[in-house]
């Protein structure tokens, strides 16, 4: 029997692995040709062998990804029938003959103790874009030539036009004819404030405060993730009583109190918590507003307009995004792509977002996946824990099922359904559930799960990331599904801007 994956813990019928064990997904490749190419190894206990597949665009490179428990592990190809070993990867003499050998880290970029043992295979995973682009080009001259060149020069000539455009238009020309904006008050309570996000379709919200007479910050999704947590805590001090009262005002004096208990513990969570708060004119130039939103890791940051120089009574006018800022880029460069070079390379020859990783690279940034049954604790902390804004849900051949955000979390303020809700309990395939109801602002999955392929150039995802609602992209592998990568808006804007 051929598998073309492998889950260590699924093959080995969950007697090979602890409960809880955090399985690291790794991509094994085989860049010197072949008509078939298998792996087999220690993980299998060299009994089953494992069909990969020709990359997309270089049929003379192989991969498939297993997921493996940290530690120790054999493997080897078997090309057309012979075994054969990859000469320019660590190898040692086995009972197999010269076997080649990788040491998988439990370390990562952040704790793994969190997931729960429903979370089977690629559950954590911190990945460098970095490792995809030597991954192609290991020593083939084939796999070299089926990539398109570009020198440093050319990609710092890209980015000064880029630049040289958004230094010279204003956060004036993103603004609407019409529309509306919505803000909130300080002394609204917690609940009602995440009814009108939910009810609005919307996942961040400006916050005025009155007495001081100004927007003092931002309301989020976040924000509700961290109270369901909370409340979700049977130590916590918060109850679903206090949240009928609770003002957003006391809250955000509470998150800077778990801040600090968090400083102090050196908890698993991040210690940034605490979302910065920033605010540009309607002159701003473009420029300065993206590196604003980049700077605050918010989604929008609100355009406001005060009459007086000392900043009194300020009308908020609109919230910038990201995804307006590329919609500007894309419209004035769409018919002289011929300026920006970059524009015509494939995403995965680009230091672009976060992709599994090839083994035995270093590990660096977390590109997490859950399976449905998941709980949605866990979806919850790994948000959290992760700094990531959502998870690709997979199933068991790590094939693209759907997406959890943090804007789904909104949803459970519907009905008061957070509060006859166990989070251990709930799944996230029922969590999404919440979602895909008529009354949900969200869309169904299909509308959520916006994918690309590895070849697309970086043109064609810009363009798909300036569509109002996308933040992000799933790198799938086509026909299986199997994701490879994620691409957020905010990984886009960055490496434009550099």
């Amino acid at each position: 029997m051929f598998p073309s994956g492998m889950d260590f813990a699924r093959e080995s019928g969950g007697g090979g692995v602890a409960t809880g064990t955090v399985l690291i997904p790794t991509r094994f490749v085989w860049p010197y040709g072949g008509r078939t190419v298998y792996l087999s190894g220690s993980f299998t206990g060299w009994s089953e062998h494992f069909q990969m597949s020709p990359v997309e665009g270089c049929p003379t490179v192989f991969q498939t990804i297993c997921s493996l428990p940290p530690g120790f592990h054999q493997y080897k190809f078997i090309v057309d029938g012979e075994w054969r070993h990859d000469e320019r990867q660590p190898c040692v003499s086995s009972n197999y003959g010269t076997v080649n050998t990788v040491m998988l880290s439990r370390d990562s970029g952040y704790n793994s103790a969190i997931l729960s043992p429903q979370i089977p295979s690629g559950s954590s995973m911190d990945v460098d874009n970095a490792v995809f682009q030597r991954l192609i080009r290991v020593s083939n001259d084939t796999a070299n030539d089926a990539l398109p060149r570009i020198s440093e020069a050319e990609i710092q000539v890209s980015r000064h036009r880029i630049s040289a455009f958004l230094s010279t238009h204003t956060a004036y020309e993103l603004l609407p004819e019409s529309g509306k904006v919505i803000a909130l008050d300080v002394d609204l309570p917690v609940k009602q404030a995440f009814h009108i996000l939910h009810e609005q379709g919307i996942t961040v919200a400006p916050l005025w405060d009155f007495g001081k007479g100004k927007f003092t910050g931002v309301l989020s999704a976040l924000d509700f993730i961290l109270i369901m947590r909370e409340l979700g805590d049977r130590g916590s001090n918060l109850t679903e009583e206090e949240l009928e009262t609770h003002t957003i005002s006391a809250w955000k004096q509470a998150k800077l109190f778990l801040n600090r208990q968090t400083n102090e513990h050196r908890s698993e969570f991040p210690s940034q918590l605490i979302q910065l708060y920033a605010q540009a004119g309607p002159d701003e130039n473009l420029k300065d507003v993206a590196s604003k939103i980049l700077h605050t890791g918010v989604a929008t940051v609100p355009i406001i307009h005060s009459s007086s120089e000392e900043g009194l009574y300020p009308q908020l006018l609109y919230l910038a995004s990201l995804s307006e800022i590329l919609k500007c880029l894309c419209r004035y460069f769409r018919n002289s792509s011929g300026l920006l070079p970059i524009l015509q390379l494939p995403i995965c020859a680009i230091p672009l977002g976060t992709w599994v990783p090839k083994i035995g690279e270093p590990n660096l940034r977390p590109l997490a996946m859950l399976r449905p049954s998941a709980s949605l604790n866990a979806a919850l902390n790994l948000l959290v824990q992760a700094q990531v804004s959502s998870i690709p849900i997979v199933d068991d051949n790590d094939s693209l099922l759907d997406v959890y955000s943090r804007s789904d979390i909104t949803s459970l303020a519907k009905d008061k359904v957070y509060t006859h809700i166990n989070l251990q309990e709930m799944t996230i395939h029922q969590a999404l559930q919440l979602g895909q109801e008529p009354y949900s602002p969200f869309g169904s999955s299909s509308q959520r799960c916006h994918m690309c392929l590895r070849s697309d150039s970086l043109h064609k995802v810009m363009e798909r990331l300036a569509t109002p609602g996308v933040r992000r992209l799933i790198i799938v592998e086509a026909g299986s599904k199997r994701v490879e990568g994620i691409i957020s808006l905010r990984d886009v804007v960055r490496f434009l801007v550099g």
